[in-house]
């Protein structure tokens, strides 16, 4: 059926042409006699949630050969070339065939997957061949099928897991519900990710020329949905003092010229940036991968998209580190981190363009409630942190 729906959807083609070279790159890259660790992500963002567990055991085992794998071409295409990794590949579609064949190749010492990763014909053989397994930062919803009456094939691949470590104490009580009781809620593994980001080189170049030190709000993950509540707002206030840098989801340079169309005042573009001053511009649009976890930095304001329409929201937590209020839409329900901050009043959520304006208006005017809300935000980065090394601590090799 995928290979089918390939034909239509370019996302899948690459899956699918992908998946192709999965196992000759496996051989190529995998001794019999090797130890090794597999890692298994979704997507990237699973990736950025192991990473920091990913990279502890990196240092800690320096002998032991790192298998990463994707389902996604999202994730894959932007980390195919980490140096987190020996190798990395695309997960083979979850047959029992593949499955042998690939723990054949990779024969793990130890197994971690991320979040939601639950492919049950891996999971039945990596239990069947007594490997060590574990999943991590994971979140389980009532409504999942694990829960339900007609569940039992997915629910007993779970059992597989040696061990789960939770994001909350829900997820942990869900689990033992079906008898599952080797759990520990340990938090979000995102937590110490973030947190390291204050201890980088967070500096780039041509945002600080850009921003030359204004007041700056920063648009990050941004969709079609998000653009209708805060273009307006920056079309208005073009005359004022201030500088927006807009990061979007989609790259396309389709999208990037509708948000270019949108836009009443001078904007440039990361991909046409030349020898002009950029200091002179009001708009900044990141049509690029790789810098808004830094760019967040230089933010006085964040507003994170994917809460506006049905994408579903982004990571709140990488401008949270750096101490500023953040701005939300309104479908978040299902973010455990942005109920609590909103609860907390470091995080604010919007419906409309006026209601936009409204908590723009107050935190640029109102320095101590910017200042307030941006301390909630860091200090509840602060004392979340510490997933990584409960996991560390649980694994032997």
């Amino acid at each position: 059926m995928i290979r089918c729906l390939a034909v239509f959807n370019t996302k899948l083609k690459q899956g699918v042409e992908g998946r192709k070279n999965t196992f000759e790159k496996l051989n190529n890259a995998v001794n019999p006699k090797d130890k090794t660790f597999w890692f298994h992500c979704a997507s990237l963002g699973e990736y950025e949630q192991g990473l920091p567990v990913f990279e502890t055991l990196k240092h800690k085992y320096p002998n032991y050969k790192i298998v990463l794998s994707f389902f996604s071409p999202s994730g894959y295409d932007v980390r195919k070339h980490t140096k987190i990794a020996d190798v990395v590949v695309y997960l083979p579609l979850d047959s029992k065939r593949n499955a042998r064949r690939f723990l054949d190749i990779v024969n793990p010492d130890y197994i971690i997957f991320v979040k939601y990763e639950i492919w049950p014909n891996f999971l039945f053989e990596i239990k069947s061949r007594n490997l060590k397994a574990i999943l991590i930062s994971a979140v389980f919803r009532k409504n999942q099928s694990f829960f339900s009456w007609y569940g039992g094939f997915m629910r007993s691949s779970l059992f597989a897991f040696n061990h789960i470590f939770t994001q909350d104490e829900n997820s942990k009580t869900l689990l033992e519900r079906i008898n599952y009781k080797t759990t520990t809620v340990s938090g979000d593994t995102r937590f110490d990710r973030v947190f390291n980001q204050l201890h980088v080189d967070n500096s780039v170049s041509f945002i600080e020329n850009f921003k030359n030190e204004k007041f700056c709000i920063v648009f990050g993950s941004t969709w079609p949905e998000d653009d209708k509540l805060y273009m307006d707002y920056i079309n208005k206030n073009s005359h004022r003092d201030l500088k927006f840098i807009i990061a979007p989801h989609n790259i396309k340079p389709s999208y990037i010229a509708s948000i270019a169309s949108q836009l009443t005042v001078e904007s440039i573009c990361f991909s046409k940036i030349n020898a002009d001053d950029l200091s002179k511009f009001n708009v900044f649009i990141l049509d690029t991968i790789g810098y808004l976890s830094k760019v967040y930095s230089y933010a006085d304001i964040a507003y994170v998209g994917g809460a506006a329409g049905s994408s579903g929201l982004h990571n709140i937590l990488e401008p949270a580190v750096f101490g500023i209020p953040i701005v939300i839409g309104k479908n978040y329900d299902k973010f455990p981190e942005a109920i609590m901050l909103i609860e907390l009043g470091g995080v604010t959520s919007v419906s409309t363009s006026q209601g936009f304006e409204a908590i723009l208006t107050a935190l640029i005017s109102d320095v101590s409630l910017n200042e307030s809300q941006g301390l909630t935000n860091k200090t509840f980065i602060e004392k979340n942190r510490g997933a990584v090394i409960q996991i560390i601590e649980y694994i032997r090799i």
